[in-house]
């Protein structure tokens, strides 16, 4: 991510505006099948007027969860902000692509101008999205990516290295760098989920994580009873299971909520990705010490702005280009379209109760 004050956003845009000009008119003519290729190879202007009567769509993994109910009104925020209008659809289903499909098909149908999804299967929503720019809607993920030739840019919340790291950092200074682990995922193709589990695999190569050992993988669907089932399976077939990381809130809730009714709570650690409203309970009664998030409406709220952005070509999703996202500064575009929100957040006793989300 990059932020620039005030004071630089002038000279900035004049450079940028100027670099996006350059760029776009390097090109040598050959024709390109690849949509989201030309796409982004289109000239753009961080001068270029923001503009309103927009309709965009936000398409989260599954409607009515406490992180997407959050991440979405960030992103009706900025919509709203900017003049157009805001409107979320969705499956309540947490491992539904086929349903992110229809949706995607319906906005296109629709004449939405712009569409930020977050897609649980990486292939699955690529047809719907491809078609989707073929028609002219600009298409932005966020949360979770599909492959990049899919979309024009995805809001990331941070690296997924920095994300892993931090969750296996803390379940390491909990459990002392001993001991049998394992994982509580989402859906089995959620590409976030899948990124973050590659990068805690390949950490725990690490010589400090030497006596730490990844002994199962296990996945809940995002559905708080199946996780919970997960969380209870996972202790009756691993009787040496020292801790569990679960990069998913309601994974983490759903695990944290089972270990507070059973015989290990305190005795096995659990973190992860969680909301602090979810998580509020489970630190105060000793079931969960830390765990990592970063802040969902802010990360909703970026990819509204980024999704306008688009759709007014003050961004193709070039790597370099930059954007104004309001009150939350500048952001620059890096490889493959790639706009980081910022580093992690870790909740524990001492700071829970200063957020409220």
């Amino acid at each position: 991510m990059h932020r620039t004050p005030a004071r630089r956003a002038s000279v900035l845009v004049a450079a940028v505006s100027s670099l996006g000009l350059l760029t776009a008119g390097c090109g040598d003519g050959a024709a390109d099948d690849d949509t989201a290729t030309n796409a982004k190879n289109a000239e753009a202007s961080p001068n270029a007027p923001t503009r309103t009567g927009l309709t965009v769509g936000f398409l989260p993994k599954q409607v009515n969860t406490p992180y997407f109910s959050v991440a979405d009104r960030g992103g009706e925020r900025a919509v709203k902000s900017l003049g157009s209008t805001f409107k979320e659809v969705g499956t309540d289903q947490g491992a539904d692509a086929s349903g992110q499909v229809s949706h995607i098909n319906d906005l296109t149908e629709q004449k939405a101008d712009a569409i930020a999804v977050s897609a649980l299967d990486p292939d699955a929503l690529c047809d719907a999205l491809k078609q989707a720019m073929a028609e002219g809607v600009k298409v932005v993920t966020y949360d979770s990516d599909t492959k990049p030739e899919c979309r024009s840019a995805f809001v990331s919340p941070a690296s997924p290295e920095d994300i892993a790291v931090r969750q296996l950092e803390l379940l390491g200074e909990q459990t002392g760098y001993k001991g049998d682990i394992a994982i509580l995922s989402a859906a089995q193709t959620a590409t976030n989920q899948n990124a973050w589990i590659s990068s805690i695999k390949k950490e725990l190569e690490d010589p400090r994580y030497k006596e730490m050992r990844l002994v199962d993988v296990v996945y809940g669907d995002d559905e708080a009873e199946k996780s919970y089932q997960k969380a209870e399976e996972l202790l009756r077939e691993h009787g040496k299971l020292k801790g569990i990381i679960s990069p998913t809130t309601n994974g983490i809730k759903a695990a944290a909520k089972y270990l507070s009714q059973s015989e290990y709570k305190g005795e096995v650690k659990l973190t992860g990705l969680g909301a602090p409203n979810d998580m509020r309970p489970y630190i105060e009664d000793g079931t969960v010490e830390a765990f990592v998030l970063w802040d969902p409406a802010k990360l909703g709220e970026l990819a509204g702005h980024a999704a306008v952005a688009l759709a007014s070509g003050q961004i193709t999703g070039r790597e370099g280009q930059m954007f104004l996202a309001g009150d939350m500064g500048w952001f620059q575009l890096t490889g493959n379209g790639v706009i980081t929100l910022g580093d992690p957040t870790v909740f524990d006793a001492g700071n829970i109760d200063d957020y409220d989300f």
